[in-house]
């Protein structure tokens, strides 16, 4: 998981994003929709922020990998909204 410079917090904040970010359920048809479930946004201490997770096809960073393979690298970035 990447915190953006703007979402650096106090540990015990960021990890309060994280554990908003796993529990975030709140999927529908405008936010998500392709299905994916890889992007979300959460109100935490006053302020917005939204979380993505980027696929990548190999080890040398190559955007656009398939979602749904297991052999993807996966990074998790939250960020506050108006970084995005």
């Amino acid at each position: 998981m990447l915190f953006t410079r703007g979402a650096s917090l106090p540990v015990e904040r960021q990890l309060s994003l994280q554990d908003a970010v796993r529990r975030f359920q709140t999927f529908t048809e405008e936010n998500d929709p392709h299905g994916e479930h890889d992007f979300g946004m959460i109100v935490r201490f006053g302020q917005k922020f939204f979380w993505k997770i980027d696929y990548f096809e190999n080890s040398n960073m190559e955007l656009g990998g398939d979602p749904y393979r297991e052999d993807v690298f996966r990074v998790l970035t939250v960020m506050r909204a108006y970084e995005y």
